[in-house]
């Protein structure tokens, strides 16, 4: 007798999945707030929004990102611990550009073969970056798909919401030429650019992941699997004591593409070159990829992982107040009149 086809057997674990809802259930209730209604295992996340905050107009700022071939590394290496804080980076520090405090994140994670190991360690992750936010982790999805993905492959991807003030939402014509440009150091590479990367140091450089590199002081997979910094509470805290003009989170298209988001027609940011310290991954990765400058600067972030606009007479405040945080922060340029976008001086 022909052996009788199953959902499982065509490749959906149903049970499996069952058993993880309430380990990551568990996981996720280590980050509520006041404003969580439920858990994890309903049709929807809910959340409290008047136990959020009290606003005069409140308005939901929502952003949604991934970790892209930086998963690559994670599969290459068998770690998977970290690559969740990277996904709620990638989404929270975009959405706090607006002055929005973060509320919740969910996650989405697409494998061909759910592998419950790497499952758990996945959403550990994901609510150690939701806890560094000050965020909730309140639901997301665990999708298995036959055929879609390699073997020990997966996709990540994750959705953060956060509630701003509508009069206090950056408004870019308030910037105006000789206001300061103030960055804010990256941990490294963070999550863009790792198809570039992996090109220069693993294909034409055959660097091996395993092996310890001297100018990184750290095997090449710990440099590459390095979280992408969260800078959620560090903006929150700048918004309320500075009047800050914009704040721009440098992602894939380095400042040459993210700086002129926040800013008005008709001015431009000039970069000073050598006014910051860069990690040196980018020195390495220039080098041994042969790849010009110009091409670092509209892919990788450069040591340089956020970007605030402020009054020059704010400058030396906001700088102090963020080294006095453990944040790298250093005068960068300034905004001057010109065509809209960036320039390296």
């Amino acid at each position: 007798m022909a052996k009788r086809l199953t959902y499982k057997s065509a490749g959906v674990d149903i049970d499996l999945k069952e058993r993880l809802i309430p380990l990551i259930g568990k996981i996720a209730r280590r980050t509520a707030g006041a404003g969580v209604l439920g858990g994890i295992g309903g049709f929807g996340a809910m959340f409290d929004l008047g136990a959020a905050a009290k606003l005069q107009a409140p308005v939901l700022v929502a952003g949604t990102d991934g970790v892209g071939t930086k998963l690559k590394i994670a599969f290459a290496t068998g770690r998977h611990d970290t690559i969740g804080i990277d996904c709620v980076a990638m989404c929270v520090n975009d959405i706090v550009c607006h002055n929005a405090r973060p509320l919740f994140f969910l996650d989405y994670i697409g494998s061909g073969k759910l592998d419950s190991r790497v499952a758990l360690a996945i959403v550990k992750g994901v609510a150690r970056g939701c806890k560094m936010a000050g965020m909730a982790l309140v639901g997301g999805e665990t999708a298995q798909l036959p055929g879609m993905y390699a073997a020990g492959e997966y996709d990540l991807a994750g959705f953060a919401v956060g509630l701003a003030e509508r009069a206090k939402i950056p408004n870019p014509r308030a910037i105006r030429a000789g206001d300061a440009l103030i960055g804010i150091s990256s941990s490294g590479l963070h999550s863009n650019g790792y198809s570039l990367a992996r090109k220069a140091l693993l294909e034409i450089g055959k660097l091996k992941l395993n092996k310890r590199i001297p100018e990184l002081g750290c095997t090449l997979a710990e440099e590459l699997l390095r979280p992408t910094k969260i800078y959620a509470q560090a903006a929150v805290e700048l918004f309320e004591r500075f009047p800050l003009r914009g704040l721009a989170n440098i992602t894939g298209g380095g400042m040459i593409e993210n700086l002129p988001r926040v800013m008005p027609p008709k001015l431009r940011a000039v970069i000073r070159r050598g006014s910051w310290p860069r990690q040196p991954v980018f020195d390495l990765i220039a080098r041994v990829g042969q790849i010009q400058q110009a091409e670092m600067d509209r892919t990788f972030n450069n040591g340089i992982g956020m970007v605030a606009v402020a009054r020059p007479d704010c400058a030396d405040a906001i700088v102090r107040h963020l080294r006095l945080r453990k944040f790298g922060a250093y005068l960068i340029g300034e905004i001057q009149r010109g065509q809209k976008g960036v320039t390296f001086a």
